[in-house]
């Protein structure tokens, strides 16, 4: 008999790992996958263009259930783990269905975080997280006017172009006053909340939400200074937590997430975990290209082709929201004895600045022009002595291939 490999958790991380060893190992494991929706795997990334009206779900189907079968994989799907038992190597779903395993992969995701505010729990307010989200917020457009996204980062703007798409007033809070502030400086910032105010976005910055007002349903937002505005829809991207509670259940060790090694194993060396659920040299994970390199390297371990290791690198963060064209990488913030070499183009909507530390970039954030923003993270990854071109570095590569 074949050994068992059971996945718990049908998203992207768990199945680019089952795709990565079918590459390398396709005879080699019975597999089997739990997951807590009622779909095949889809791509999560393109929630937003659904939203907007510019895909359909089945657009987005990464792994339909024929594909499932066509592997010779087994997939429960609507019918989540609830319990692992690492003695006798099985786990328990919510149908009550047992299945052992020789090999366990985690792949549990995140939970979005829901600001514990009065009225988080009234009709109408969502988190932005899968299909179900969607179609609710694409429901609640065809009926309502006023949305309010709670949360000026990345998914949030995103939510609330699509919610815009769909022909709803929109206003965005955040509680500070930059918008996407993990991934952009104030300048930055600012540029940005202006081009989406001119797309017919509000704004409410440095604003504390502090009550979500409604009986039956959700009618308006309060903030702590006593103000409100409209709301027949909340929707909160204030951030995700990773989703350990089943690992911490069965014993595995977590911090703030599943502890992983170099090889994506656990403290159980039958158990590997893969995605946002884990913590690898004490760092989370919430973006494609870090997780697709653990999807490769633990597939090799699984196959048994275990030389790979798995090693952080820095990941660019890019705006999808239309018409806006955003490049972020690196340390833009900069610290002691780094240096910032700035181009500022109001006219033409065009903002760059490159942090330099010594001979080379350490980080570079692009507004409005962005075709240089690969080169400048081949730059950074490479850790390349710029003090050649420095004196055209801003203007791209094109020109520093002139002057050379």
């Amino acid at each position: 008999m074949k050994p068992a490999l059971v996945v718990v958790g049908n998203g992207m991380a768990g199945m680019r790992t089952v795709e990565e060893l079918l590459k390398l190992a396709p005879d080699m494991y019975d597999i089997t996958v739990f997951g807590a929706e009622p779909h095949g795997n889809y791509n999560r990334i393109l929630l937003s263009p659904v939203l907007a009206g510019e895909k359909s779900v089945d657009d987005i189907m990464l792994n339909t259930r024929e594909w499932y079968a066509q592997n010779r994989i087994t997939l429960h799907a609507g019918d989540p783990v609830e319990y692992i038992d690492r003695k006798r190597r099985l786990v328990r779903a919510r149908s009550g269905l047992e299945v052992r395993y020789d090999r366990l992969l985690l792949a549990t995701g995140s939970r979005p975080f829901i600001i514990p505010v009065p009225g988080h729990e009234l009709p109408g307010v969502l988190a932005f997280r899968d299909i179900n989200d969607v179609e609710q917020m694409l429901a609640a457009a065809r009926d309502h006017r006023h949305a309010v996204v709670i949360g000026g980062g990345l998914l949030g703007l995103e939510a609330a172009n699509g919610l815009q798409r769909q022909g709803m007033q929109v206003t965005v809070v955040h509680v500070t006053d930059t918008l996407m502030n993990q991934q952009l400086d104030k300048p930055a910032a600012k540029l940005l909340q202006k081009a989406l105010e001119a797309k017919g976005l509000a704004f409410r910055m440095d604003a504390q939400t502090s009550e979500i007002v409604g009986e039956d349903r959700v009618t308006a937002v309060r903030f702590a200074d006593g103000s409100e505005i409209p709301a027949d829809l909340v929707v909160m991207t204030a951030g995700v937590r990773p989703n350990i509670e089943l690992a911490k259940r069965s014993g595995l060790h977590c911090e703030r997430a599943i502890v992983v090694d170099d090889t994506l194993q656990t403290f159980d060396p039958r158990v590997y975990a893969v995605g946002e659920c884990v913590q690898h040299r004490r760092s989370t994970f919430g973006l494609v290209a870090p997780i697709w390199e653990q999807a490769r390297v633990c597939a090799a371990h699984l196959a048994g082709a275990g030389h790979r290791r798995y090693v952080q690198q820095a990941t660019p963060t890019r705006l999808k929201v239309t018409g806006v064209e955003l490049y972020s990488v690196g340390d833009f913030i900069g610290g002691d004895g780094s240096e910032d070499l700035v181009l500022r183009d109001p006219r033409r909507g065009v903002y760059k600045r490159l942090v330099l530390d010594g001979s080379r970039i350490t980080g570079a954030v692009l507004y409005g022009d962005v075709q240089d923003g690969p080169w400048y993270f081949d730059l950074i990854q490479n850790r390349t002595d710029i003090s050649s071109m420095r004196n055209h570095l801003l203007f791209g590569q094109a020109l520093c291939a002139q002057a050379a």
